[in-house]
């Protein structure tokens, strides 16, 4: 039998998968749709570009980069003077080289999530029922030791092995990833694989109808970025860039009245990103290298 790594590439991105026959835009919302997020992340640029002395170009690339909405709102969201400083790239599966020499920002929003991996139970291999390869055993001893007997182990080293790569394309800047997953200590008594197609969770197939995810283990990942790094959730970090969800004052109802509708909006769309339950419990990992943002 199709071990899960295999089936889930297949899957995902073989000549009738998921990210080759579908725009995933109408499928789920994610942060990166977001304008309140984009401003965020423009403002979070605008840092790194401060640190790094203010170079004649910054990179900002977009690791799984989709329709490219993230790069468009950010863009436009940054100050002038910057904007024109800003060398934006997307990384999808029509240019799936990451750029190397990386100064600036760069970006994996729930790109993570959509690596392939293993899966495993009792010591084998789920599905296929061959033993752990050295690696693979040896990652599970690190990062998830003693699973409970029947318990699915979700085995992040193929996530390790590409955010690493990735990280390592950066020469001076900062590299974020944003995903929902798990910590050692809290890693799930279930299994998070997962399918989802027209914005709702169905069962999981390896047809290429759904998007197939599986949650991060975000302190591996970490780890394995090979530089000091940062773990939040996603509503503390945007609250550190100014994302608060707070209500419009009522006087600009009087004095504003469109523009307190379009106040309320942004309000209600910032109320979406800080959910702890949704969106705001998304974890941020965050490698600064060659500068200093965070005390």
């Amino acid at each position: 039998m199709t071990r899960v790594r295999e089936a889930m590439e297949r899957a995902l991105y073989g000549p009738d998968g998921f990210y080759v026959r579908h725009r995933p835009g109408r499928h789920f919302r994610t942060s990166s749709q977001s304008v309140t997020f984009a401003s965020a992340i423009a403002r979070l640029v605008a840092r790194v570009d401060a640190a790094l002395g203010a170079p004649s170009t910054v990179d900002v690339v977009d690791v799984g980069a989709g329709e490219g909405t993230l790069l468009r709102n950010l863009v436009a969201a940054l100050p002038d003077g910057l904007r024109e400083r800003v060398r934006p790239h997307a990384v999808e599966l029509d240019d799936p080289v990451i750029p190397d020499g990386i100064v600036g920002v760069l970006l994996a929003m729930e790109w993570l999530d959509n690596v392939p991996l293993d899966l495993s139970c009792d010591g084998v291999y789920l599905n296929d029922g061959a033993p752990l390869s050295t690696q693979d055993a040896a990652w599970i001893d690190r990062w998830w030791p003693a699973p409970a007997p029947g318990q699915i182990v979700e085995i992040g080293r193929t996530r390790d092995e590409a955010w690493a790569a990735a990280v390592a394309k950066l020469s001076a800047g900062l590299a974020l990833a944003v995903d929902y997953g798990h910590l050692s200590g809290t890693r799930p008594a279930h299994t998070t694989l997962a399918a989802f197609r027209d914005g709702r969770e169905v069962g999981v197939v390896f047809d290429g109808s759904a998007d197939v995810t599986c949650h991060v283990s975000m302190d591996s990942a970490g780890e394995a970025g090979g530089t000091p790094y940062r773990i939040e959730r996603q509503r503390e970090a945007l609250k550190g860039l100014g994302v608060d969800g707070g209500r419009p004052p009522l006087d600009l109802a009087r004095s504003d009245p469109s523009g307190y509708v379009r106040a309320l909006a942004a309000c209600s769309e910032a109320g979406t990103l800080l959910d702890p339950d949704g969106l705001g419990g998304h974890w941020w990992l965050t490698h600064e290298v060659g500068i200093r943002l965070s005390e």
